[in-house]
Parts: C-alpha cells; sequence; structure tokens
C-alpha cells in the first residue's frame, strides 16, 4: 500500500513511462555520440569522462554549469508557458534581448539609487521590455490573424539589429567593443561563487520553475490556459476569453524570457555586449521539449544542456576532442527525445512492450 501510494504520488505509469523513455532517449544519443567520437579515432570513455569532471568535477564547475543552464531555464519556461495555449512563441531569442538592453539602460542611467530598488527596477525593466516584446505577435494574431510563430521569430531579428545599432552608436562605450559602459554596482546581482560567474540569477530561475508550475497547475488562470490550449473552440463555449488568454500567455512568456536577459547582463555580463547571447532563446526551445513540456523537466534538461556546454569545453582541452561534438550530442538529444516512437520501436524489437 505505502508503494501504491507513493508511485501515485509520483506521477501516473503513462508519466513514469515518459520519463523512462526520456531518459532512454538520452542514453541513445550519448550511445549514438560514443559511436561518431570511436569512428573519428577518440576513446569515448576518456572524453565522457573528461566531460563530465568538466561539468560537476569540483563546486567551481558546478558553478559554471549552472551559469550555462541559467539562462536557458528562462527561455524554455517562456516557450512552454505559450505553447501550453497553443502559441509557439519562438522569440525568447529577441525577448531576452530586449529585457537585457532595458535592463543594462536601467543600470547605466542611475548611480545614486539603493541598491535593492535599482536591481528590482532593473528587473522589472527586463521584464516589462520581454512582455511588450511578446505582445506585438499577440495583438497581431488576436486583432489581424498574423501566425506567431512567423511574427515571433520576425520580432527576434528586429530585437537583434535594434540593440546591436544602439550598442554600436548611441550607447557604445568608448573602446573598440561594441558594448555599453559597465552597469552600476547598485544594479549588480550577487555572484554566488569566488571566481565563477553564477548569480543569484539562479535563484530567480528556480522561483520561476515553481511559480510556472503552480500558476499552469493550480490556478484559474492556469485552468483558462491549458483549456485553451487543447481546444480553444470548447474553451470559448465554456465562457473563456480566447483571444485574452493569448495575449497573456505571449505576455508572460516574453515577460520570462525578458528577465532571464535582465540575470545575465546584471549577473554575469555587468553590461550589455553586442552578440552575447549564442541563441539562449532557441535552446530554450529545444530544451522545453526535451523537458517534455513541464517546469521541472525544463530545469532539468537545461542543467543537461549546460553540462553538455561547460564539460564540453574541459573535454576538448583534456582530449582534444572538437567542441562540435557538444553541438552533437544535443542534436542527438533533442533527435531521439522529440521521436518517442522511434523509441517504443526500438525496444520493441528489443523485446520490451511500450
Amino acid at each position: 500500500m505505502k508503494a501504491r501510494a507513493l508511485l501515485s504520488r509520483v506521477g501516473s505509469p503513462e508519466t513514469l513511462r515518459g520519463i523512462l523513455i526520456q531518459l532512454i532517449a538520452i542514453l541513445m544519443a550519448f550511445a549514438v555520440g560514443a559511436v561518431v567520437l570511436l569512428v573519428t579515432g577518440y576513446n569515448p570513455i576518456d572524453a565522457y569522462a573528461a566531460m563530465l569532471r568538466g561539468a560537476f568535477g569540483d563546486v567551481f564547475r558546478v558553478g559554471q554549469t549552472l551559469t550555462q543552464a541559467t539562462p536557458i531555464i528562462f527561455t524554455a519556461l517562456a516557450f512552454l508557458f505559450s505553447f501550453k495555449s497553443g502559441l509557439f512563441n519562438i522569440g525568447a531569442e529577441g525577448q531576452f534581448l530586449a529585457g537585457a538592453f532595458a535592463s543594462a539602460l536601467v543600470g547605466i542611467s542611475f548611480q545614486n539609487l539603493p541598491a535593492p530598488l535599482h536591481v528590482l527596477l532593473a528587473l522589472v525593466a527586463g521584464a516589462v521590455a520581454g512582455g511588450l516584446w511578446g505582445l506585438i505577435p499577440a495583438v497581431l494574431k488576436t486583432r489581424f490573424g498574423a501566425h506567431e510563430v512567423i511574427t515571433t521569430m520576425m520580432l527576434s531579428y528586429v530585437a537583434l539589429y535594434l540593440t546591436s545599432y544602439m550598442v554600436n552608436y548611441p550607447f557604445k562605450a568608448p573602446g573598440w567593443v561594441s558594448q555599453t559602459v559597465m552597469i552600476a554596482e547598485s544594479a549588480r546581482l550577487p555572484r554566488l561563487l569566488q571566481g565563477a560567474q553564477l548569480s543569484a540569477s539562479i535563484f530567480i530561475a528556480l522561483a520561476l520553475v515553481a511559480l510556472t508550475r503552480f500558476i499552469l497547475n493550480r490556478t484559474i488562470l492556469g485552468y483558462e490556459i491549458r483549456a485553451t490550449g487543447l481546444n480553444p473552440s470548447a474553451a470559448e463555449n465554456a465562457g473563456i476569453d480566447v483571444k485574452r488568454g493569448m495575449i497573456l500567455a505571449l505576455v508572460v512568456s516574453g515577460a520570462i524570457a525578458g528577465l532571464g536577459g535582465s540575470g545575465e547582463i546584471m549577473g554575469v555580463h555587468r553590461r550589455f555586449i553586442d552578440g552575447f547571447s549564442p541563441g539562449y532563446g532557441w535552446d530554450g526551445l529545444a530544451v522545453a521539449l526535451v523537458g517534455g513540456l513541464s517546469p521541472v523537466g525544463a530545469l532539468l534538461a537545461a542543467i543537461l544542456f549546460g553540462a553538455l556546454r561547460s564539460g564540453g569545453m574541459i573535454m576538448t582541452r583534456a582530449t582534444g576532442v572538437p567542441l562540435d561534438i557538444v553541438f552533437l550530442l544535443q542534436a542527438l538529444v533533442i533527435l531521439f527525445v522529440a521521436a518517442p516512437a522511434l523509441i517504443r520501436a526500438i525496444l520493441k524489437k528489443g523485446g520490451l512492450r511500450w
């Protein structure tokens, strides 16, 4: 009875089966990666051991892994929040950049504010900028029927080139690097480890994981968002304002991504640097899918991707394996996780029924 009660608390058999399939998919991705390493003349055991040490070998390296994972947590949450309402927000990159630049602007514009107030203003500015960047495609969707995939993607390029212009001309710091001046110390998020870039932004990300899970599963708003995503017509017949829900979902989604940009500027770079994002918005989309479109799953998948990045750099230095192997592993993880039917077919061939 106790075991059955524990199982029911952890999740339904179907949920546990899905989690197990995702774990198997990740293991298969690493197995294929090992074959690629062997074929190209590298020892996969040495390579993976070096990667593991590089990602989790000591407190500093764990901190670097979490540093890499933190912005992806935000953008993954941004994607899955809008996805629950039936919308594909693939513009988290632009919302991330808009929030980052807004926070940098607040950080360099005020010099004599108390630290808690300055930090709060910068975070709010990032969330508002990201939310406004999500509001534009939301209005275009609900008023004119423009597809959010196109509008959010195009707005990402608008944000990219607009912020690039800003740091190359009006707000460029002296020197040859395209960047702003440093934000005031009162606008900086504290760092958590000596010599590492891990900042208090990780706590904001963890709080958002819990808050997103609570909103989606425990509130009327979350119910309306999920109902809209499952069947907009049925939701509208039940009295739910579908258009309002879509607008709200994209605005909240953009605000989450904007907060992620704020965290990078205020905690890691301490200024806006042109091209500082290697594509966190696009990574967030993949991480949300790998995480099964659940907030906790997205958190774990982001840590996996952070470990691949931070551990991959150590692996390259220690074994000479090209860093491209890390990107190959990321692609394989996404491929296998996105194809559960393939995993089931492979397991069935092995004599297992799923």
